[in-house]
Order: structure tokens, then C-alpha cells, then sequence
């Protein structure tokens, strides 16, 4: 195979046939021959791949070349969709390659046409904007072949008629479902299981993986190569599944449900849909024993609240009651047996996430304006994840460019249990010397200093100006990003865009329609984004991302790691910090005609010991202290449109 991979990504090879200034990159070339081997071969292989290396060709190649079936999984939704409709056709043109392709998403991507005529017979329960949303919906279903909710461009992407138009693993009918034979989901399912190759994204698979998504488990036994691009993100997206939850809104759900049947097919099931009521109204009572503003926090604490804990137990009392309830009708209604079997598993999630004797796991708790979740987190999957790769035996693929910290893998590999796994850096092929510099600024006080408001808004200012917009200010807190957004509104005539006024797409693509434009964001612009060329030349990050230190999960790994005698800082904290400033700091240099300067407003990478490694984990940019050296190069950068 490695010959053949070879042809792929020559001068004259068959890529440089369909891609026009095509230029070889040796770094592809090597990744790809590392992974075609260990396709081969059957191997587990960890590839840290620079930006601009061209990672996702460098695995598709092989993937095609291959004779077995491989599943692709990416770190969300859209970088999904990009896979598929733009890199993935541009090597199977290339290569000529007659395997079959398929793109699958979660059930709540796709229509459920029972959903939708259930709630259209009566129309009870939904508000005057979800009903014209339903007329919206309706009139699509009647041409839409794949029932892919992605099409329906009029609908925001948090339409509130889409739960009661899409299914969930536990509302499901399955095949007892009428229109089963003619279900979206199932046909897009039944094309995964045809194709050659399939294209997932991380909650997908692992859902699948932990069997939680019912009749989709077919799909990872067959596949002989599995890919994880974005693989940084595995471990945290592997825990949530591999763990369990129970959530209020399950409850709302459910008895809004109840309800409908109620009225509509078993008008007989009174005491039913009195006790679904009940149940609702203890679930949000539930919710408002918590404090009004959304958290996180430990479990073991929250029952110290007499409230929490006696509105708790009332929930579990009810709960149980209505299972009994269901128990007596089962039979007479296919959604009806379809509830009773949720409120059982309900019952059972909720005594996991609540029992205190379990060992090596973290009880947490975290709540949203309208619910709460409690979580049963496991603190570690390496045992579960080594066993699950070494049977049956396949290729493994983990590739990202933020995996290795301070100049190893150590920290990823003790995360998924993969210490005897081959692996691979790649460097990024840009001259990051001449295109980009890190600017440090001196005497500025500690991040937790009062102070530090004023630097970063002054600073702010400075790299704005000096830039002419085209910035990403990029925040650790929603305080500090607000604070310095208001800050720069009132003082600069740039457009100011921040996060959480809408929705991510819509402020990337108004950040491109303003040439002056400067974005304010946290964590979800820290990576999966692509700005190219003079639209981006300067990224502020305003301290090291440490992780929150009240965070329940964190907090039971540290306490955890305490106990068995290592350094939860060393260990832990760093790791996890330095693979999103990494990310963070990607988002400067995606081309190789890019330049920009990274200014990171936190002292500690020249004052502290670990900051060294931090910086060793950064690109080999030019560095200075001087922040005028900054604001000067910034002024270099004019802008070409």
C-alpha cells in the first residue's frame, strides 16, 4: 500500500491531476505511509499533525486504498459535513475510487414523521411561534428525500419545534414505530451500513459505542479502521457516554408525551396523565431548588440542602409511582410501552447518579435555566478503552494537532489507555519565524489582579487599532469577555462582535463581511474555526486556559489523583490547559501567506517554571516582551481588500 499512497500525493500524482498548484508536502506524505501501515497492519497509531499538514488527506488516501470498512469521526457536526461534501469527493475523484460513501448524524438531524403528524393532529401544547414553525416543517417534509433537518434552511438552528418533529433514543418506537418502514433515520442508517466508508462525529460514535443508541450498534463492529480526526476532544466526549445521566427535561418530555396520548388514543389513562403532571411539576420544583443562575457543582453537596433532598425524594417517589402506573397499560399502546420502558431506564439512571458508594467515578450536578443533569462520571475509561481497542483487532487512527504536550503523548495515552501505541509528529510546514511573533507583554499584574481589566482593555485597544479590526480577542471568563467588549464598544468605532448575541455561524460570517470587524469570544471560538488570510492577523488571549477550579469533574480527578500519590497540577491541570492554548493559538496561521501576531496577557509563561512548558508547546514563533514590537508589525499588515 505504501507505494500506492505514495502516487497519490507525487508531483504528478493523482491528486495533483484534480487539485489545480497542487504542491507535494512531506509531512502528508509520511502521515499518510504511517497510517496506510498501520491500516495494514491493524495498529493503533497517535499522529500530532501541524497546522497547514493536510491531516484529513493524509488519512483518506489510505482509507480508500484499503479493502475493509473504515469509519471517519470528526469533533463536531460541521467539521462532519466539510469532511464530506468538500475533502472526501476530492480524493475519491483523485483515486477513482468506486467505495461506497455515507454521511450519519444523530437521530435529532432527522425528521421523525410520526413525531410530526402526532403533534400536528392536535396541535395542543405548542405556542403560537412552534406552530408556525410546524406549518415550516410540513410543508419541506413533503419533498425532502433524506429527511435531513440540515436542509431546512428557514428554521434557526435552535427552532423550538424541533423536539416535538425529531426523536431521542428513549421516545423512539423502534420498528413498532407505523411509519418505521419509511423512517429517515433508518434509511440513513441502512446507507451506513452499506458504504465502504462512513463519516461520523465523536458523540455519534461513542454513543454508539456505549450502546445507548438502539439498533445503530451494528455499525462499529464491521469496521476495520477507525479514524478520529480532532482526537484531542476523545477523551473528555469518550467519559460523558461512558458514564450515565438522568435529566429533568427527560421528565418534561416524557410527560408532555403521556399527555398526548391521553388525549388522543387512550382517553381511559386519567391516572396516568395525572401522575405525568405530577411529575413534571416536581421536576421543575426540582430545578428551582437550585440556585436561579446556571452551575456546576458536586452532588454530595447539593443534597446537603434540605430542599434539594426532600424535593429529590418526592421526584423518586413519583417516579416509581408512575412506572407502576404504565405497568398496568402495557400493551395498548405502542408510545405508551415506549414511555413505560424510558420511565424504567429513568429509574434506574436515577438511582446510579445519586448512589454515594460507588468508587472511582464523580457524582456532579450541572443546571441550565429550565433543567437539571446529574451525572455519574467515570474518572478514568483507559481500562474500558484499552479493552475495547485491543478486541477484535483493527486500526486505530487519533490525529489532531494539539495532542502532545511538553514534547510527548504521555498525557493522551494515559487518558485512553493506548501505551503501546505507535506514534507520530508531524510539524506544521509553515515558517512560522517569519510569518507570525508571540508577544508577551511585561509588567503586567497576576491574571486574578483587579488590575488586569484595565491592561486588557488598553491592550485591546492598542492591537485593534494598530491591526485595523481583523482581530479575535479570545477569553477564559464570559465576565472578562464582556467587560472588555463593553469596554471597547464605547471607545473604538470597530464593529464589535461577541459571543452570545447569536449564533456562532451567523457572527464568524458577519466577522467576514466587515473587513474592520473584531470578534470577543470564549471557548467555542477557540478552535474549529478557519479565517484565512489578511481577515485575521491578530489573536489576543487574555491568560493560560487553566480549567476552572470549582469544576466537579476536575475537582474529583485532582482529588483523585492525590490519592494515589501524583502531582494533580503536573498531571492534570497543565495538560489539559496547554492542548487549548494550542488550540486557541491555531487559529492565527492557517495558510502559508498568513501573518499575525499572538499576544498572550498572562506573565506567568516568563515567570513561572511550568510556563516553559507551555511556550515549548506553542509554534516556534518570533517572541518578544515588547508589546510596541507587536503593535508595529501589526502596522505592516495592511489590509488587500
Amino acid at each position: 500500500m505504501p507505494k500506492k499512497i505514495r502516487k497519490v500525493f507525487d508531483q504528478d500524482g493523482l491528486l495533483a491531476q484534480v487539485i489545480s498548484g497542487y504542491t507535494p508536502r512531506e509531512p502528508q506524505i509520511q502521515m499518510a505511509e504511517g497510517v496506510a501501515e498501520a491500516v495494514k497492519l491493524k495498529q493503533t497509531l497517535i499522529v500530532e499533525a501541524g497546522t497547514g499538514t493536510g491531516k484529513t488527506f493524509a488519512y483518506l488516501a489510505p482509507a480508500f486504498a484499503s479493502t475493509g470498512k473504515a469509519i471517519i469521526s470528526t469533533g463536531t457536526k460541521n467539521l462532519q459535513e466539510q469532511l464530506f461534501h468538500r475533502d472526501l469527493p476530492v480524493v475519491r475523484d483523485a483515486m477513482s475510487s468506486h467505495k461506497l460513501v455515507a454521511l450519519l448524524k444523530g437521530r435529532s438531524n432527522y425528521l421523525c414523521k410520526f413525531r410530526m403528524d402526532q403533534y400536528g393532529k392536535t396541535n395542543r401544547g405548542l405556542d403560537k411561534a412552534q406552530l408556525m414553525e410546524l406549518t415550516t416543517v410540513r410543508s419541506w417534509a413533503e419533498g425532502t428525500s433524506s429527511g435531513d433537518m440540515g436542509e431546512l434552511k428557514a428554521l434557526p438552528e435552535n427552532a423550538k419545534i424541533l423536539p416535538f418533529v425529531t426523536s431521542t433514543v428513549d421516545n423512539c418506537l423502534g420498528r413498532d414505530c407505523p411509519d418505521y418502514d419509511g423512517c429517515y433515520l433508518v434509511k440513513a442508517r441502512q446507507s451506513a451500513l452499506d458504504a465502504d466508508i462512513i463519516v461520523v462525529n465523536h458523540h455519534l460514535f461513542f454513543a454508539d459505542l456505549a450502546l445507548k443508541d438502539t439498533g445503530f450498534g451494528e455499525l462499529i463492529p464491521d469496521a476495520e479502521t477507525i479514524i478520529f480526526d480532532e482526537a484531542h476532544q476523545v477523551p473528555d466526549i469518550a467519559s460523558e457516554y461512558f458514564g450515565q445521566q438522568f435529566s429533568t427535561r427527560f421528565l418534561h418530555d416524557a410527560a408532555r408525551d403521556i399527555h398526548q396520548i391521553y388525549r388522543t388514543s387512550l382517553k381511559d389513562i386519567e391516572q396516568a396523565d395525572k401522575i405525568a403532571t405530577k411529575l413534571a411539576a416536581l421536576a421543575a420544583d426540582f430545578r428551582l431548588a437550585f440556585p436561579e443562575k446556571g452551575q456546576r457543582g458536586k452532588y454530595i453537596e447539593a443534597i446537603e440542602n434540605a430542599s434539594v433532598a426532600e424535593t429529590l425524594q418526592r421526584l423518586t417517589e413519583t417516579l416509581h409511582t408512575c412506572v407502576d402506573v404504565l405497568k398496568v397499560h402495557i400493551g395498548r399502546d405502542k408510545a405508551l410501552d415506549n414511555i413505560y420502558e424510558r420511565m424504567v431506564q429513568a429509574k434506574t439512571n436515577l438511582a446510579a447518579v445519586t448512589d454515594t458508594s460507588v468508587l472511582g467515578v464523580s457524582l456532579w450536578y450541572e443546571t441550565t435555566m429550565k433543567q437539571v443533569v446529574l451525572h455519574r462520571t467515570p474518572l478514568s475509561i483507559a481500562e474500558k478503552f484499552n479493552e475495547i481497542a485491543q478486541s477484535p483487532k483493527r486500526s486505530w487512527i487519533f490525529t489532531s494537532a494539539t495532542l502532545m504536550v511538553d514534547g510527548g503523548f504521555t498525557h493522551f495515552q494515559d487518558a485512553m489507555g493506548l501505551h503501546s501505541a505507535k506514534t507520530m509528529t508531524l510539524g506544521s510546514p509553515f515558517n512560522y519565524a517569519e510569518q507570525a511573533m508571540l508577544c508577551v507583554p511585561r509588567l503586567l499584574p497576576e491574571p486574578s489582579d483587579k488590575r488586569m481589566l484595565g491592561h486588557l482593555i488598553d491592550i485591546s485597544k492598542q492591537l485593534v487599532r494598530a491591526a485595523k479590526g481583523r482581530c479575535f480577542l479570545l477569553f477564559t471568563s464570559h465576565y472578562m469577555l464582556r467587560r472588555v467588549a463593553e469596554s471597547l464598544q464605547e471607545e473604538i468605532t470597530n464593529k464589535i462582535l461577541v459571543q452570545g448575541t447569536t449564533t456562532k455561524q451567523a457572527l464568524l460570517d458577519a466577522y467576514l463581511a466587515d473587513s474592520t470587524s473584531v470578534l470577543c469570544a470564549t471557548g467555542a471560538f477557540w478552535e474549529g474555526v478557519d479565517v484565512r488570510g489578511d481577515d485575521l492577523v491578530c489573536v489576543l488571549i487574555d491568560k493560560l486556559p487553566f480549567a476552572a477550579p470549582d469544576d466537579p469533574l476536575l475537582q474529583a480527578k485532582i482529588d483523585d489523583c492525590k490519592k494515589n500519590g501524583g502531582n494533580a497540577f503536573a498531571n492534570i491541570q497543565i495538560p489539559q490547559a496547554v492542548i487549548t492554548l494550542k488550540q486557541g493559538a491555531g487559529r492565527l496561521i492557517r495558510d502559508e501567506t498568513d501573518k499575525g501576531v499572538l499576544v498572550i496577557c498572562d506573565t506567568r509563561l516568563a515567570t513561572k517554571e511550568y510556563g516553559k512548558i507551555f511556550l515549548k508547546s506553542l509554534p516556534p514563533m518570533r517572541r518578544t516582551r515588547d508589546l510596541q514590537q507587536a503593535v508595529q508589525f501589526l502596522e505592516t499588515l495592511k489590509p488587500q481588500r
